[in-house]
């Protein structure tokens, strides 16, 4: 079979690294950068990883999306802050009916990306979607210059395009054939049948660590290391779960141990969120607060979004960072 290439949509701390091991394993992938385009092409790619330093002294860098050839598939490893921009820089790259793998945080972020596609043949573009959440701690340290502190896996599979119990659950082949390519290129990998749940499940970190750490100042660490916000968070964890649990999803009370637990031996590492509004960057508020608080609301069980009446907390949060979005564009 010929082997599978691969295009980088968001060539920083997430996609420069799933995409680094690719290239480094030996596929064809193409990266598009920004700011990073010259560098890039004059002195590679360098990264930092609890999986082994490496340096691609050449890759397939683009300026832009035009010249990206077609590629089987296409990494999204954006903010879902730019999800506006993706009708401009998906079709390049999908022009020849290749899948879109989201490996992006958030309830809700998939629907961008199917309504940037270009039609292909019998093939919907909901089917041409696959969904991912990566539990990663990497930052971009400079140009062309990545470091993996932690963690690492993807979880990805088939797009749920419904939020009850009776949503479809399967895995499809071109799912299994890319988490054996990120496989052979060590990456830890795995597929799942239920991407609700997985998505549920991650922002169980994402809710209260990335809000705690911009509402507080304070890193994951600090935050979970102290023993008034480490039940704060938890409190928060059970309002996920709750909130849920009305749309159809179980998370088992072992996954709220087990992300304590995890952040407890994490390294020491700033929020995405956090190094976004330090930054005076957009926040992904819409896709980690917002979008959870209204469907719940759907349910019934949550008639205000505002008030949260099933997470509280969470509601809460979210408008505090409402606040410190707008006050820090103004400041900066």
């Amino acid at each position: 079979m010929t082997q599978r290439s691969y295009g980088v949509i968001g060539s920083g701390a997430l996609g420069g690294l799933y995409g680094g091991m690719l290239a480094k394993a030996g596929f064809d992938v193409h990266f598009l950068f920004h700011s990073d385009y010259d560098h890039v092409c004059k002195h590679g790619l360098k990264v930092e990883s609890v999986w082994g330093d490496f340096h691609l002294p050449k890759v397939s860098a683009h300026a832009s999306p035009e010249t990206m050839p077609p590629c089987d598939v296409t990494l999204i490893g954006l903010k879902t802050t730019k999800n506006h921009l993706l009708k401009k820089l998906l079709p390049a790259p999908t022009s020849g009916g290749g899948v879109v793998l989201t490996l992006q945080n958030g309830l809700g972020i998939e629907s961008d990306a199917a309504s940037a596609l270009q039609p292909s043949g019998d093939v919907s573009n909901a089917a041409r979607v696959l969904s991912g959440c990566c539990f990663l701690c990497s930052n971009k340290v400079g140009p062309g210059h990545l470091r993996h502190l932690d963690q690492g896996q993807i979880v990805f599979g088939d797009w749920q395009q419904t939020d009850d119990a009776s949503r479809p659950k399967s895995i499809s082949p071109i799912a299994k054939a890319i988490e054996s390519d990120l496989g052979a290129a060590g990456i830890a990998a795995k597929t799942t049948d239920d991407m609700l749940l997985t998505r549920w499940r991650k922002l169980l970190w994402n809710i209260p660590f990335n809000g705690l750490s911009v509402v507080l100042n304070a890193s994951s660490k600090e935050l979970i290391d102290h023993p008034s916000t480490e039940r704060l968070a938890r409190q928060i964890m059970l309002e996920i779960q709750a909130g849920a649990s009305v749309c159809g999803v179980s998370i088992p009370d072992a996954m709220i141990e087990k992300t304590i637990q995890v952040t407890k031996e994490m390294v020491p590492y700033d929020s995405s969120m956090r190094l976004d509004y330090l930054n005076g960057r957009a926040m992904e508020i819409e896709a980690l607060f917002r979008s959870p608080l209204r469907r719940v609301a759907k349910t019934g069980l949550n008639a205000d979004v505002q008030t949260g009446s099933v997470m509280p907390t969470v509601a809460a949060i979210e408008q505090q960072l409402s606040f410190l979005e707008a006050t820090n564009r103004n400041r900066i």
